[in-house]
């Protein structure tokens, strides 16, 4: 799958979106990418996770794992090409935390994957709990990448990269003209 058909998708489903955002990560943008309304129909989920899935096929995987909740229908996507079982973390009093009875070996390769990705820091969380537990991380993956820095995540691919700019919010010219700002994410609700 071609960049320009990621983009495409997310267009048509109205998941690129334009107006005045508080990201995750709390910085501010006036473009967000609302994941949940491509995943929402299965036939782009399974197109999209096979696509991420075929960029680490250079790569011996055991278990995908995300962030919950965007990253949910990712991994478990991601999870489904690869034959391989699917995990989620969840954040439990401000730290992520692997639930539900989930369980990782010693040793075992797992590959961390999310919906979109700024900043990387929900990544590393995830990335940490999966060391917490002995497993090795092999690989990070994302539907889309709108970083502005390179991110300190290795090996790092993403089906799709946008341009797109995001400000502290001491910084935000959207804010300094009265635009009122939304937080579509789930973080902090």
């Amino acid at each position: 799958m071609r960049a320009e058909e990621v983009r495409e998708l997310l267009e048509c489903t109205g998941a690129l979106r334009k107006g005045h955002f508080i990201l995750s990560s709390g910085l501010h943008s006036d473009t967000y990418v609302q994941c949940a309304l491509v995943l929402q129909y299965p036939e782009y989920a399974t197109r999209l996770g096979a696509a991420l899935a075929e960029l680490f096929g250079d790569l011996e995987i055991e278990t995908v794992i995300a962030p919950a909740l965007g990253g949910i229908l990712v991994a478990h996507e991601v999870a489904r090409r690869l034959g391989v079982r699917s995990l989620f973390t969840e954040r439990v009093a401000g730290k992520m935390e692997l639930r539900r009875g989930f369980v990782l070996r010693p040793g075992e390769k797992v590959l961390v994957v999310e919906d979109v990705v700024t900043t990387g820091g929900s990544m590393k969380e995830v990335a940490a709990v999966v060391e917490d537990w002995g497993a090795k991380v092999v690989g990070f993956g994302a539907l889309v990448d709108r970083s502005q820095k390179p991110l300190d995540l290795q090996p790092f691919r993403a089906l799709l990269r946008l341009e797109v700019e995001a400000w502290e919010p001491s910084s935000c010219s959207l804010c300094r003209e009265g635009i009122p700002a939304t937080k579509p994410g789930s973080r902090g609700l």
